[in-house]
């Protein structure tokens, strides 16, 4: 098919789009070690979702169910009634990832600071996952712990100089 006729522009934009949403999986920590038939099997799973500015994604408290994947606008993570901005994220950036382990409560808000696009996967796409094709599953699962961790350790060392803070502080007193 000739890419100057009216249909070849049609599909080339469409293989265009495809390979965006590869580009995109294949930046994404919990996605790298992946080989190019498991990202196109998971973007085949991955749910796309579209939000107005100002509307909300989730709210702190809601239960989790599975992580989401900016591929055009951003968003706000807020936390409490105050709604104390902690983030704004944009294109290429992914939160919720957590809710693939744990169907806790979410423990902010995630509200759209303009017109977003936005790609899901969720808890129950993971376990599918793990059940038809437990290589790629598996491969997703260690990388999301070795995230887990290393967040775990950032924590662990800020809490640890928080800790020396104010022992300093009391000594001054």
């Amino acid at each position: 098919m000739r890419e100057d006729t009216v249909w070849g522009n049609i599909f080339r934009k469409s293989e265009k789009k495809e390979e965006d949403i590869y580009t995109v999986l294949k930046r994404i920590p919990i996605f790298r070690g992946l080989n190019n038939r498991e990202i196109k099997m998971v973007e085949r799973i991955l749910h796309r979702r579209t939000y107005q500015e100002g509307e909300v994604i989730f709210r702190e408290g809601e239960p989790g169910v599975g992580m989401y994947i900016i591929e055009s606008g951003s968003v706000y993570i807020t936390l409490g009634k105050e709604k104390k901005t902690l983030a704004v994220l944009s294109k290429g950036d992914f939160f919720g990832e957590m809710a693939l382990l744990l169907e806790s409560p979410r423990t902010a808000t995630a509200t759209a600071a303009s017109p977003l696009k936005m790609l899901g996967f969720f808890q129950p796409d993971l376990f599918h996952l793990l059940e038809t094709q437990p290589r790629t599953g598996n491969k997703i699962l260690i990388r999301l712990a070795q995230m887990i961790a290393e967040r775990l350790r950032q924590t662990s060392q800020e809490n640890q100089q928080l800790k020396l803070k104010i022992s300093q502080y009391e000594k001054e007193k």
